[in-house]
């Protein structure tokens, strides 16, 4: 893959360099770069100066193989004291390797300094993290990988839920097609929600995800422990406002109410009333983000019986209320 890069930096455009390395995730170079390029089509269709000005850079090149081994071409890593407006580090294979280049890193640690804004996608938050951006701030990465960053850099605060976290002037995502979701948000930023809209449906993305969604769902957290209750969880997910009781579930997975408990806490490391407690407010999050349902018709929707309890079950889970949910998500 190799893009002609920008002739020369277009008069007021905002220069956007996205840091590669060898075995670099392809994804998390070419997605923020394809949202970029977009808002740049977009802007030039409607005869307007293009607005971002977009390159690879490397400690390494003219190319770099990266992921799928897919070459890519590369620019060298631009001068300290050049203006830059935003930096994106990238992940893959090959980060763990980049952290321990002490050139690279101490790059990084300087350009930062100079970026208005900086932000890393996926594993790209380990070489964030090395030049010591991070320290005292909250990040995520890719959900496998939190537990590992926050022992190799214990000054950063982790956290291992959202699609991307904002902390000042500094931006982090989690895995792969994340880097698509902060790539939005920072044109949305720039260019306002009708702009970043826009660049989602012309990439079909089907909508441009809040930074506090989650990375994966409940139901898909439940099954990837390990899949012997996958056709109860179906069932569950179609039954939300029945009874789900132990009697009930354990008459439906087969097995005596002792040994479901047991196994099921095995299987999936919660109990069955904590599982549809959480199941049911995965429910309850999407009917309030895509519909207009009354809050009240919600909850009984999705089994909780009352408006409090569901709140309840929100503020335990999810920190915060039902009503401040839908109006932060829908």
């Amino acid at each position: 893959m190799t893009p002609k890069p920008p002739r020369s930096q277009p008069n007021g455009s905002r220069l956007v360099e996205v840091v590669a390395f060898p075995s670099v995730q392809l994804l998390d170079v070419t997605g923020p770069l394809q949202v970029f390029a977009s808002a740049n089509a977009m802007m030039a269709k409607d005869g307007k100066a293009e607005p971002y000005a977009v390159r690879i850079v490397a400690r390494r090149g003219p190319t770099i193989e990266a992921s799928a081994g897919v070459g890519l071409a590369v620019h060298a890593l631009s001068p300290i004291d050049t203006a830059v407006d935003t930096l994106v580090i990238a992940g893959g294979d090959g980060v763990h390797a980049a952290s321990d280049d002490a050139t690279l890193v101490d790059w990084v640690r300087q350009r930062t300094g100079r970026a208005r804004r900086t932000a890393s996608v996926c594993t790209g938050a380990f070489l964030l993290a090395a030049s010591g951006a991070l320290d005292g701030r909250s990040a995520v990465t890719h959900w496998g990988f939190c537990a590992e960053l926050a022992r190799r850099y214990p000054l950063v605060r982790v956290e291992s839920n959202p699609i991307f976290v904002r902390d000042g002037s500094i931006w982090t995502s989690a895995g792969v097609t994340s880097g698509i979701d902060l790539a939005l948000a920072l044109v949305e930023e720039d260019l306002g929600r009708a702009m970043a809209l826009a660049v989602a449906r012309y990439l079909v993305v089907f909508f441009k995800r809040p930074g506090g969604q989650t990375q994966f769902s409940e139901m898909l957290l439940l099954q990837a422990s390990e899949d012997k209750f996958g056709e109860l969880h179906d069932w569950i997910g179609n039954h939300l406002a029945d009874d789900l009781s132990l009697p009930v579930l354990a008459r439906q997975a087969a097995m005596s109410e002792r040994s479901f408990s047991r196994h099921y806490a095995e299987a999936t490391g919660l109990t069955p009333a904590r599982a549809i407690e959480r199941l049911r407010v995965e429910g309850a999050r999407h009917l309030l983000s895509e519909t207009r349902l009354p809050i009240k018709r919600i909850s009984q929707r999705c089994g909780f019986g009352s408006e409090e309890t569901m709140r309840r079950s929100f503020l335990r889970l999810l920190a915060t209320t039902p009503q401040d949910y839908r109006a932060r998500f829908s």
